[in-house]
């Protein structure tokens, strides 16, 4: 069972940046499709950005250009650089092994 744990979370405001880590405790992310989801207040958790085996990165419109979704497989690391974040930005980050293991999450407060 591979344990999925996020950090980096906090309180910020607008305009400002913070970097989301995922840390795995044992798992052979170069084969994983590796990904960050966001849960608001009364609304379905989404997918924020992805990053597959090959490198490959996707992003939900809303944070393209702003966020930036980065691993290290060596040390079982996942990164999400959040910049110029907004309100909307708001929500619960959890990060996911190929869409099926989950950490707990860390929150994101921009005001």
């Amino acid at each position: 069972h591979v344990q999925l744990v996020e950090s980096g979370g906090g309180s910020v405001q607008a305009g400002g940046s913070l970097r989301l880590s995922c840390a795995g405790s044992r798992y052979t992310s170069d084969l994983y499709c590796m990904a960050w989801f966001r849960q608001a207040p009364g609304k379905e958790r989404e997918g924020v950005a992805a990053q597959d085996a090959d490198g490959s990165t996707c992003y939900a419109d809303s944070v393209r250009g702003r966020f930036t979704i980065s691993r290290d497989n060596t040390e079982n690391m996942l990164y999400l650089q959040m910049n110029s974040l907004k309100s909307e930005d708001t929500a619960l980050y959890y990060c996911s092994r190929g869409f099926a293991d989950w950490g707990q999450g860390t929150q994101v407060t921009v005001s």
